[in-house]
């Protein structure tokens, strides 16, 4: 048969980089087709070149074995080319109906009776049921997707391109879209899958092409291979694919949070609760929780940038809540925001400047005088010990990749030696060999003392790591639990709102029956059901 989609020797150059060097791919119809690789490898210069985001200096593309020049997006739509990005762009304060007008062309926008039929059909045929009168605003992140899905599906696709489709879903919500997405492929649409977890391209996909350094080094069938050699034809062989996971030894208390109720920032921002918990010195913590389930105001709780009342946050004895982050800092306290470029680091900036940013008390200031010769010095050990790959600490952090930013960013913090360091999703979009240095670094600060609290919705990056974990669900912190104690499915259903603690014989039929009455239910009362 003739392949859906061919892409023959395309090259992509930027200055001082080749992206993409004579990349080979071959998309049949009807497959699920893993792109592999790490950060760096050029998977978003190739996916943007198969979308028309981007036109490629050498090769060719074939459609349907005819040689195609995609001038845009558009066009890419035109040809039968969908694409769901990895970060929604839905408009909250809209419905989902009206949220999907937005996206057809006009004449196919004004039927709004045809359209409504159209997402019924297919909510039947794929098992992604909406209400489309509902606002976005009281979906879930589970929910949203389908609502980008089901835009994308409505322009017919012949081939779906899906960019880390399942990093912001609990395990129950990627089975649902993973049965959406087998479904679709029996119908005959070919899906392009990006994903860093391995275990779910193990499970979905037919074939994987993986890239490293621009170049496609290898070309296999998932389902008959193991997720370490996966992992090492990624990475390269001698890179370690896994963090040397240990105990931790648990100390003292570190930070602990009494009753903490806390709005959002905005009517469409969860806040926190009547959250309580404590972090040990010598223990990881790990919290998941679906995106927008409170995450964001937690962290801003526990940093500084909302204050709250003096004692219902602590660092030792010692009440912490109306303090701002350069007082906790004092204390002895680390933050790594969840946005590296924004938040984390000044794009602008050196890497340099990036690092007097949060390090000035580490001798790098002295009585309001910067002192340049133990600045850059500090930040050439931050850049060595933590692996930054960069063209020098002059260089802007916005050059740097989103691996190694991560990694720079990361690094600035625990070279600190904090008492206590709170991170947000360490290790979101990054690569394997990025993820196990930062997970390393976060082991070993841990085993120096040091109460790491995470905040993530990685299951399988919290049970590599974390000693105890509990989960955040409509602003409100389910059970903590010792990670041996508790298990994948029970930190699923607690990030979907059910907090109840089923015996393990019970579990599996309870979670299947908790997940098909979750997904028929409001947001608003899944919570209350549970």
């Amino acid at each position: 048969m003739t392949p859906l989609l061919e892409v023959r020797h395309i090259t992509k150059e930027y200055p001082g980089c080749r992206a993409n060097d004579r990349v080979n791919l071959c998309i049949d119809m009807g497959e699920i087709h893993a792109l592999l690789g790490e950060n760096g490898a050029g998977k978003s210069t190739l996916m943007k070149i198969i979308y028309g985001v981007v036109q490629p200096d050498e090769g060719e593309l074939l459609w349907r074995g005819m040689p195609v020049n995609i001038k845009g997006p558009a066009h890419a739509r035109q040809l039968g080319i969908g694409m769901v990005f990895q970060h929604f762009s839905l408009f909250d304060t809209l419905s989902v109906l009206e949220n999907i007008l937005l996206s057809l062309p006009a004449h196919e926008a004004r039927d709004r009776l045809r359209v409504l039929r159209q997402l019924d059909d297919m909510g039947k045929r794929y098992g992604m049921h909406l209400d489309p009168h509902r606002p976005v605003s009281t979906l879930s992140t589970g929910e949203r997707q389908r609502v980008e899905l089901i835009r994308a599906l409505l322009n017919e696709p012949q081939l779906l391109i899906l960019d880390e489709p399942t990093s912001v879903l609990t395990p129950q919500e990627c089975e649902g879209l993973f049965a959406s997405l087998r479904k679709l492929a029996a119908d005959g649409c070919s899906i392009l899958f990006i994903s860093h977890k391995l275990q779910e391209v193990k499970d979905l996909c037919q074939r994987a092409t993986i890239l490293r350094g621009g170049c496609v080094v290898d070309e296999l069938d998932p389902r008959e291979t193991d997720i370490d050699t996966m992992a090492a034809r990624m990475v390269g062989s001698g890179t370690a694919t896994h963090a040397t996971t240990r105990p931790g030894v648990q100390g003292e208390a570190a930070i602990s949070v009494h009753h903490l109720t806390l709005p959002g920032f905005s009517s469409h921002e969860v806040g926190v609760r009547d959250v309580s918990f404590t972090a040990y010195k010598g223990e990881i913590l790990g919290i998941a929780g679906v995106a927008g389930n409170g995450q964001a105001c937690m962290l801003r709780a526990l940093s500084g940038e909302q204050l709250s009342q003096s004692d219902d946050v602590r660092i030792g004895a010692r009440g912490i809540g109306r303090l701002n982050p350069a007082q906790r800092r004092k204390l002895g306290m680390a933050v790594v925001p969840e946005d590296r470029l924004g938040r984390g680091a000044v794009p602008d900036m050196t890497l340099v400047e990036n690092a007097l940013l949060t390090a000035a008390d580490q001798g790098l200031v002295k009585k309001g005088v910067i002192q340049h010769g133990a600045l850059r010095d500090w930040t050439s050990q931050l850049c060595k010990l933590f692996k930054v790959k960069t063209a020098g600490i002059d260089a802007q952090a916005r050059s740097l990749s989103g691996g190694n930013l991560q990694k720079f960013i990361i690094g600035r913090e625990v070279l600190q030696q904090p008492a206590v360091l709170v991170a947000s999703h360490p290790t979101w979009g990054v690569d394997i060999g990025s993820a196990v240095a930062i997970r390393e670094a976060l082991l070993t600060l841990r085993d120096q003392g040091c109460a790491v609290i995470i905040l993530s919705e990685d299951l399988d990056e919290l049970f590599e790591i974390s000693d105890r974990m509990t989960a955040l669900c409509h602003g409100q912190l389910a059970p903590i639990k010792a990670r041996q104690d508790t298990s994948v499915e029970e930190v699923g259903r607690w990030m979907g709102g059910d907090f109840s603690d089923t015996p393990p014989a019970a579990e599996s039929s309870a979670i299947a029956a908790a997940t098909a009455a979750h997904s028929d239910l409001p947001q608003e009362n899944r919570h209350a059901q549970a």
